[in-house]
């Protein structure tokens, strides 16, 4: 039985990973640019479900089941005219009248998250009402501009008021806290509004980090200036390995609840980190790497290094772990011998009141796809050093919000028109999950 998921990509940078999230499935389950499925290149018939993301039109044409959703057209006017136009349902491309945009203002968005609440809940109906047995969604959106955070916020509100009982797990990309890179001076106060609601309405939020992906990017890829496309399909790379065991499903971990439950203890932590190794982009088949066994992939991922989120885990410690690895013919006695190995030499540090287990589940290899490395490994972690990232978000928010800098945007928006106490509400709640986070580091936490 499927469990279907309905991806919602908001505003710019949602739509651009979500489109590059899009191309990288497609490729693995060998579907065309134009939504045909492609022969088996042996073939064999392929034992995998594809509709979990897609479902087959009436001219059997796979249609992904995705909403394109953006307040100004320039992103989905740019997918409408690549080479992947003919995919998406042209009834699930949502954009806003006037075209204007959020402004990079959170409350705009938000505001106009409102008044076209009914065009996009009809197409959200309308996709639930097709699945069989809808598992909950997914979310890709940024936390810093207006659209993505404003009126990502909103829907996360909405989606959890009209459908209580289904699964809310977002990707959400992190700015850049540079001075000297970051381009949206407000940033700070759009990024604490919308972590409320990822707090207080999202089952479980993958933290893609713009600061950790462009590190990535140059020391470990070695681009000495990486681009934002090439940027977008490392996060389609994680966005593909983190939902391999829903497509090609195995024994276990192969339904979304299954994935988090096991990951998030209690429901205020629910931020997770990703790591992934061996990275390599799709245009430059080339990578450092040159050998790869279970065990160098399992110890690659507890490097910091890999790991697409700029806290240091070597901080704080584990809540919880889960590792994908994904190859041909995986002996399951290589896995057993890593976990003693990394056991061994302690290089994870747990929690002390829960069970310091890395949970591994075994995937399939697309046969669609040709990959240079026998072994790949993708990592999802809940870990106390989350709370460094948010509290570098406060620290920065509290910077321009004492001298109450850049708010009269925010004043013209109807939330925002009395009073600004949503501002001090949602620095609490951020600040509350800090605390959150470093309670769960005592030894006492669960008693």
């Amino acid at each position: 039985m499927p469990r279907e998921i309905l991806t919602l990509q908001i505003g710019q940078c949602g739509n651009q990973i979500g489109s590059e999230f899009w191309k990288q499935i497609c490729l693995e389950h060998g579907i065309s640019p134009e939504g045909l499925l492609q022969p088996h290149p042996s073939g064999t018939t392929v034992d995998d479900r594809k509709d979990v993301f897609f479902y087959q039109a009436d001219d059997e044409h796979y249609i992904p089941r995705a909403m394109l959703i953006d307040l100004e057209p320039r992103v989905i006017n740019k997918i409408n005219t690549g080479p992947y136009r003919a995919l998406f349902n042209p009834e699930n491309l949502f954009v806003a009248s006037d075209g204007g945009g959020a402004g990079n203002n959170w409350a705009s968005g938000f505001r106009q998250g409102e008044e076209h609440l009914e065009s996009i809940m009809e197409m959200i109906d309308r996709e639930a009402d097709a699945a069989d047995s809808m598992e909950g969604f997914v979310l890709t959106h940024s936390i810093a501009g207006g659209t993505g955070s404003g009126l990502g916020s909103f829907m996360l509100e909405k989606l959890n008021d009209h459908f209580p009982k289904k699964l809310i797990q977002t990707y959400s990309v992190f700015p850049n806290w540079d001075q000297n890179q970051s381009d949206v001076v407000v940033q700070p106060y759009n990024s604490v509004l919308t972590l409320k609601r990822l707090c207080l309405n999202a089952d479980a939020v993958v933290v893609l980090d713009n600061t950790a992906l462009n590190r990535i990017a140059v020391d470990r890829l070695r681009l000495p200036n990486p681009t934002v496309d090439q940027l977008n399909s490392l996060v389609a790379t994680i966005m593909a390995a983190s939902t391999t065991t829903l497509r090609y499903p195995s024994y276990n971990n192969n339904d979304l609840i299954g994935l988090v439950a096991s990951l998030i203890p209690t429901p205020r932590c629910h931020f997770l980190m990703s790591g992934y190794t061996p990275l390599v982009l799709a245009d430059a088949q080339v990578s450092a790497i040159r050998k790869t066994t279970v065990l160098d992939v399992m110890r690659r991922l507890t490097q910091t290094k890999n790991i697409m989120v700029s806290a240091s885990t070597r901080q704080g410690c584990y809540i919880s772990m889960l590792n994908i690895i994904s190859g041909e013919n995986i002996d399951p006695t290589d896995v057993h011998k890593s976990l003693q190995r990394i056991r061994e030499k302690r290089l994870v540090n747990f929690i002390p009141w829960g069970p310091a287990s890395i949970q591994v589940a075994l995937a399939r290899k697309s046969p669609y796809v040709e990959v240079a490395h026998k072994v790949s490994g993708f990592m999802l972690a809940n870990h106390t050093s989350m709370s460094s990232l948010f509290s570098r978000t406060i620290t920065q928010f509290d910077k321009i919000k004492k001298r109450n800098a850049f708010l009269d945007n925010y004043r013209k928006e109807p939330m925002f028109a009395e009073n600004l106490d949503e501002f001090d509400d949602s620095r609490e709640v951020v600040q509350s999950l800090v605390e959150e986070y470093k309670a769960c580091e005592r030894p006492d936490y669960a008693s």
